[in-house]
């Protein structure tokens, strides 16, 4: 090959193509490279967001911010349109929302595209953008003033810890721990004693901490309470063995099984208790009103008056009895038989 200016020219085109073709891949400017479709989203604040950068998915970089337009919604409101160009290899719902995010404090914005369910459909490749419903995310701006009003927050708080608030705090405790110095220090002497007692077995205390016999007569104590706790266990079984048969008992009496149920359920029986009364009652009547053979004797004042008056011969004839001899009431009795 001969070194000449056209080969040498040609060589120059050659590689300012392939430089131009990487640099227009790398800042995105390659798209009309790739088939795609156009979606839109309108934002109240589109932030720093320019024109060629990234879209994202999950993530993952599916295509570029194609233009910004400034618009006026249905309120008159100014919004901004961003319009972005996909990747034909990727696919976006419907039902997917667009957000601005940020990659760090000073990085650059970048429009996340999110959500999207299984039963919408795809969005298809038209001439115009396929608006999709946005979300707005705070701002750098609006963070930092967040984080100014903590910040200021904070320092009004330490501000409040100065050397004279403290000691306006803490001074009352200061001069109540001077004056009472000697009957604390006796009271920690004494804590001392007394611990040191009940390390050693000394006072009631320490022998219920180092005495074996308090701990078996405890082990004791919760042995007779598990077997008390096992009897009582037994016992309530027993209740319950008893509630069941008494409300065994009870289904039958309200089915009207046995004696009782009968009892209880027959109308029969019922009737004629109830007829059995009236009877009563109609027979106490009668004897009231003197009615019958037994209401005449109750009620009658001449039979009271006979039966007194029969008394009082038949106590005549027993007194003239006594005057004679067992010979003459022996021979009268015979007379009269004879």
């Amino acid at each position: 090959m001969k070194n000449t200016l056209e080969t040498r020219l040609g060589i120059f085109f050659a590689l300012a193509l392939v430089v131009a073709v990487v640099i227009l891949e790398m800042i995105g400017g390659a798209d009309f490279f790739h088939g795609g479709y156009l979606v839109s989203a309108t934002f109240k604040n589109v932030q720093e967001l320019k024109k060629g950068d990234l879209a994202k998915m999950a993530g993952v970089e599916i295509g570029r911010v194609d233009k910004i337009e400034l618009q006026t919604d249905a309120n008159g409101v100014a919004v901004a349109k961003v319009t972005m160009k996909i990747n034909g290899n990727y696919e976006i719902k419907t039902d997917s929302k667009a957000f601005i995010k940020f990659t760090g404090l000073m990085g650059q914005n970048y429009v996340s595209i999110e959500g999207g369910t299984s039963r919408a459909a795809k969005v298809v490749k038209t001439k115009e953008p396929v608006p999709l419903e946005s979300g707005e995310q705070p701002d750098l701006s609006t963070l930092m003033a967040k984080l100014e009003n903590v910040a200021s927050g904070i320092e009004g708080l330490t501000k409040s810890f100065s050397s004279d608030n403290i000691s306006t705090l803490l001074g009352p405790l200061t001069d109540f721990i001077k004056q009472s110095a000697p009957e604390l220090r006796a009271m920690i002497v004494n804590l001392r004693i007394v611990s040191d007692n009940m390390a050693t077995g000394k006072g009631t205390v320490g022998k219920l901490l180092t005495d074996d016999a308090f701990y078996v007569a405890a082990l004791g104590a919760a042995t007779n309470l598990q077997s008390a706790s096992t009897d009582l266990k037994g016992l309530m079984t027993n209740a319950n063995s008893v509630v069941v048969q008494a409300r065994g008992i009870m289904d039958q009496i309200n089915s009207g099984q046995g004696t009782v149920g009968k009892l209880v359920k027959d109308d029969k029986l019922y009737n004629e208790t109830t007829l059995a009364v009236s009877n009563f009652r109609e027979i106490l009547e009668k004897m009231n009103r003197g009615q019958g053979s037994v209401g005449k004797l109750i009620n009658n004042d001449d039979f009271y008056r006979n039966a007194k008056l029969s008394l009082q011969k038949l106590d005549k004839a027993m007194e003239g009895l006594e005057d004679q001899g067992p010979l003459s009431v022996l021979g009268i009795a015979v007379n009269n038989l004879f």
